[in-house]
């Protein structure tokens, strides 16, 4: 059977492959990244590193200085003495490690990753960011990981991965004129709203693509986020190839007068392009995808997500009806601030101002965009139009610095997320649109578009198809059991948050013992588990367990309380990711829940309930309970070995230890 896109390049990037084996979905294996970015949470990674080398005697070192990438973005209006004296410690580290750094100001870590040629075709690229999922509209595969991987990566050069399920989202027809990249992904996340990409990785096709610019695919690519996935991946084509060719004569170019430009281990030819180009790589035919997607781009008209969920989608024209009143209005972000966005917002203000009332904060995705659109004049005529300008950066996108939303107000932002209290106050409403129609709605007053459009629904489909590579059989490892024998401890709900697990109450209580940590386990979802959870009990439970906060201890804390394992129909992948990083183990096997589900649950059911004995044999890749037979993917030989080590952490002091 073929390969997908997202699997040659995973394949390209896996270490200890066997002769003729590759990275398929489902697999978890051990990478090398081509680069790993961090921005402002370099701070806390920095000691998470130097922790790996304890006990090692070794003096800690990078393994593989241009490999990191330390880009610094989000805290940068923020000049107080404690935060200066954080970008101070993140620059010294990385002058004495060599390693590749950009100063606040500079730009958004992602934009920089891709101007600065970080960021190429068929490369993996990981970030310590959500948004890493930006560097597939390069038709590299970008995704994000957490600190603990970042941290591991610096020591040893590499770090565990499962290769997500793929979708095949087929783009057809042309957009309509005015109707944006924006206004894509934000179709795509409010017609296909069920899940159907959660943690998949998305390779785009069809012959609605050539019709896309760059900066209209990196936006679409940076909100697959949004949309649930891990990656969004576009292919590598003729309108790609113009752009890194132009890129290329950037970077090699003499700098300008005043232009600050950092020498970037990411510096590209023509040379390497044309090379890139003969050397691309495509879906083989007869590649397996778990869903398939389809969007008529000729049916997509400007939409708006919200108020505060990115997956409610309401058309322009419709929102017009409804005459909504804002108080700010933002063009900033990494995934509506470049040129492009810039213009169209020009354009549309081009002799109009913004309305009284109304604040409109500005602030281009990098510093080179900015200097782009002052050249053009579309940065004078946004300021002549009133807008209030912010540095190269994240800022109000995350909550930081000037100009949040407060209380009671109303937003129409060009950013990507819009959740509850994320740019400011909780009693406040933010929707999502594309940067003309922030510009339009500035100006008038309410939200709107700038010009008249019908009111559409995006003509689409969906359909999944058989997951590939069940059942799949792995090698035991030393140490790692042969099979689990425990009590099933049923949990009948999908995405269990991780509120639900360890509540957020105790998770900045730095002082929990493992023993506290252990006796408040799902004290959120059912005060009852204490009582009835028993050391070796299994849980079960349904689909995106774990969703929610990135708390480690919601996974430690299940550790410490005794459970064996954790079997979900699947998991979110951050919660998985903390999982095998602090040595638990996670199996995802969706017939096992639905046969306990359905034999267990009934009206009055328990929040928890004791279930039969489950055996899960790792040998056979089969789960065994009341006679029945449920198979599995049994973890890889790299995922059995975080378990035995007891986390990512210690795997790779011990892959320190073997190299002295």
């Amino acid at each position: 059977m073929g390969l997908t896109l997202v699997e040659k390049i995973a394949t390209r990037y896996t270490e200890g492959l066997k002769p003729g084996e590759q990275a398929r979905q489902g697999m978890i294996v051990r990478i090398r990244p081509r680069h790993v970015m961090t921005h402002d949470n370099t701070g806390a990674v920095i000691p998470k590193f130097e922790s790996i080398f304890e006990g090692t005697g070794i003096t800690p070192r990078v393994a593989d200085p241009p490999q990191p990438v330390f880009a610094i973005d989000h805290d940068i209006q923020n000049h107080s003495p404690e935060n200066l004296a954080k970008y101070a410690r993140i620059a010294a580290f990385a002058e004495r490690h060599s390693i590749d750094y950009y100063p606040p100001g500079t730009g958004i870590s992602h934009q920089v990753m891709v101007e600065q040629g970080y960021a190429i075709p068929g490369a993996l690229i990981v970030g310590s960011d959500s948004h890493s999922n930006l560097y597939g509209g390069v038709s590299a595969l970008g995704t994000p990981i957490v600190r603990t991987d970042a941290a591991c990566l610096w020591a040893t050069g590499t770090t565990w991965w499962q290769v997500p399920l793929v979708a095949r989202c087929r783009l057809t027809g042309r957009l309509r004129e005015g109707v944006v990249g924006k206004d894509v992904i934000i179709a795509l996340c409010g017609l296909f709203n069920n899940d159907e990409v959660l943690n998949h990785a998305v390779e785009f096709v069809g012959d609605g693509i050539e019709h896309l610019s760059m900066d209209q695919r990196l936006s679409i690519a940076n909100m697959t986020t949004e949309w649930g996935a891990l990656a969004g991946v576009f292919p590598f084509d003729h309108v790609l190839h113009s752009y890194l060719l132009a890129r290329a004569d950037y970077l090699t170019s003499a700098r300008r007068p005043g232009e600050r430009r950092a020498p970037s281990r990411g510096s590209y030819t023509r040379q390497d392009v044309e090379r890139w180009w003969n050397e691309r790589l495509v879906a083989d035919d007869d590649a397996n995808y778990a869903v398939e997607l389809e969007l008529d781009l000729s049916t997509v008209v400007p939409h708006v997500s919200g108020p505060n969920h990115v997956k409610t989608m309401v058309s322009v024209p419709e929102m017009e009806t409804r005459r909504v009143k804002i108080d700010k209005a933002y063009l900033v972000s990494c995934v509506n601030a470049r040129l492009e966005d810039i213009e169209s917002a020009a354009e549309v203000l081009k002799d109009r101002h913004v309305a009284e009332g109304v604040e409109m904060y500005v602030g281009a995705a990098s510093e080179e965009v900015q200097r782009q659109a002052e050249a053009s004049g579309a940065w004078d005529a946004l300021v002549s139009a009133g807008a209030i300008t912010l540095p190269p950066g994240c800022g109000p996108c995350i909550g930081l610095g000037r100009g949040l939303v407060e209380d009671g107000e109303v937003a129409i932002s060009a950013t990507n997320r819009n959740f509850k209290g994320r740019m400011g106050s909780r009693n406040a409403e933010v929707y999502l649109a594309s940067p003309a129609v922030v510009a339009a709605s500035a100006a008038a007053g309410y939200i709107c578009a700038p010009e008249r459009y019908e009111s559409l629904v995006p003509s689409g489909s969906a359909r999944r198809l058989p997951r590939p590579g069940t059942g799949k059989k792995a090698q035991i490892v030393p140490g790692f059991p042969e099979r689990l024998t425990g009590r099933a401890l049923l949990l009948p709900v999908d995405n269990m948050n991780t509120d639900g697990i360890y509540a957020g109450k105790w998770t900045y209580k730095d002082d929990m013992t493992p023993e506290e940590m252990a006796k408040v386990v799902f004290e959120n979802y059912d005060p009852n588990f204490a009582h009835v959870a028993r050391p070796g009990d299994i849980i079960v439970s349904g689909s995106n367990f774990g969703t929610g906060s990135s708390r480690e201890q919601a996974a430690t804390a299940l550790k410490y309380r005794g459970i064996a394992c954790v079997i979900a129909a699947s998991f979110s992948e951050t919660y998985k990711r903390n999982a095998f990083n602090n040595g638990y183990l996670c199996i995802e096997c969706a017939e096992l829940y639905e046969y306990l589900k359905a034999a267990l649950v009934s009206e009055g059911s328990a929040a928890t309930i004791v279930g039969p004995v489950v055996d899960v044999s790792f040998e056979s890749g089969c789960i065994t309970v009341d006679g029945q037979s449920f198979s599995f993917d049994a973890p890889s030989e790299v995922a059995q070995e975080l378990v035995v080590s007891g986390g990512a952490e210690a795997a790779a002091r011990t892959q320190l230890s073997t190299h002295l």
